[in-house]
């Protein structure tokens, strides 16, 4: 494609196309609704199906259900809306159900500030549903990136049989830059292969790979999906010989997958004693303030984290290792700094926060490395 000047929120819909996205329900919610209006006038020249849902309850069971059905599907969302789906977020943890959620976060909470920014969902996306359950988590910086992190939410979603969560921000989402996305035909997607004929398929077997094969509804293959805890064939079971084997899994095929999940940008220099973290818009700040700061002698590395959870733990040990201080930038009150803290220690992080709307300056933060 030639160089044009793209939003985010289109960025992510187009990432979702290339990546073979074929289904979006959704409702109207800003600052995420230009996603749905991309796919609402783009999906229908695809064969692709767009639904606007009565609510956001709705519309995260559409795309399981669609999904179930053979599609790879998608939603967008933000603040109020994010809450509401967090039980059906959790009922596709369960059923290991591939799908995308957009969450563009705005001010809350509640109704909060619907056109301003914020990364205030960042522990939710983590804990937001009940129970014990890993999630994925990635986080864009620039438009570019939204549409790059969105072919790789589907990719990942469909690998490890999961959802996946795209937690963009409305300075993200709104913003406009030029961007050169390549051609569609060229993006590599993860599909789905099953072997078995389906008097052998075994949708949840507890096998070595850690993710079985998952067929589609209407292709031959007939199993149980529900969201209670299940043997290999989703039928409900409250055998611990059952249950056991299944949560071993359903971590195992996350924790022993890290270095296919976790992306981080890396700018590292010898002798740093100080470290920025940061992620989203906030990182484009911190960005900024890292350039002062070498032009002015100071010895800085930083790591932008691109997925956030699973929390790129060794990354943060290492860092922890060889810097005396992390300063950990992020429009809230320190929800990604908490992960910071737990790994590092609190006395080596420095929080540079903001929880009103407004982004973090790259001032605030230089601030907090004058003070150091």
């Amino acid at each position: 494609m030639a160089i044009q000047l793209m939003q985010g929120n289109t960025a992510i819909g187009y990432g979702a196309i290339a990546a073979g996205c074929r289904f979006f329900a959704g409702y109207p919610i800003t600052p995420s609704t230009e996603v749905a209006e991309l796919m609402a006038r783009e999906l229908p020249k695809l064969g692709g199906k767009f639904i606007q849902m009565e609510d956001e309850i709705a519309s995260m069971a559409a795309i399981i259900g669609a999904s179930i059905g053979g599609l790879k599907s998608m939603t967008a969302t933000s603040g109020p809306g994010f809450s509401l789906m967090q039980e059906n977020i959790g009922y596709a943890c369960m059923t290991e159900v591939p799908c995308v959620i957009v969450n563009v976060q705005r001010l809350g909470p509640s109704t909060g500030g619907p056109t301003s920014a914020s990364q205030g969902d960042m522990l939710q996306a983590r804990w937001g549903t009940h129970g014990d359950h890993q999630v994925i988590a990635l986080c864009p910086v620039s438009v570019r990136q939204a549409f790059d992190l969105t072919v790789a939410a589907f990719n990942l979603s469909e690998k490890f049989r999961t959802p996946v969560l795209l937690m963009a921000d409305e300075i993200i989402g709104h913003m406009r830059e030029p961007v050169e996305l390549p051609a569609f035909s060229t993006i590599q997607q993860v599909e789905r292969v099953v072997k078995e004929t389906p008097g052998e398929y075994i949708p949840y077997r507890n096998a070595p790979g850690d993710v079985p094969p998952m067929a589609n509804f209407g292709t031959g293959y007939r199993y149980h999906v529900t969201g209670l805890y299940h043997d290999p064939l989703g039928f409900p079971t409250a055998r611990l010989d059952e249950i056991d084997p299944w949560i071993e899994r359903i971590n195992r095929k996350f924790d022993d997958h890290l270095d296919e999940i976790i992306m981080v940008d890396e700018d590292k220099m010898e002798g740093a004693r100080i470290a920025l973290v940061s992620y989203g818009a906030s990182a484009r700040s911190a960005r900024h303030a890292l350039k002062v700061a070498r032009r002015q002698g100071v010895r800085i590395s930083m790591v932008t984290l691109l997925t956030v959870w699973p929390f790129p733990e060794t990354v943060i040990e290492r860092l922890a290792d060889e810097v005396d201080c992390i300063i950990v930038p992020e429009m809230n009150l320190g929800q990604v700094a908490l992960e910071v803290e737990r790994i590092a220690g609190r006395k080596k992080v420095t929080r540079v926060n903001r929880a009103n709307g407004e982004m973090v300056t790259p001032q605030m933060i230089l601030n907090a490395i004058e003070g150091k």
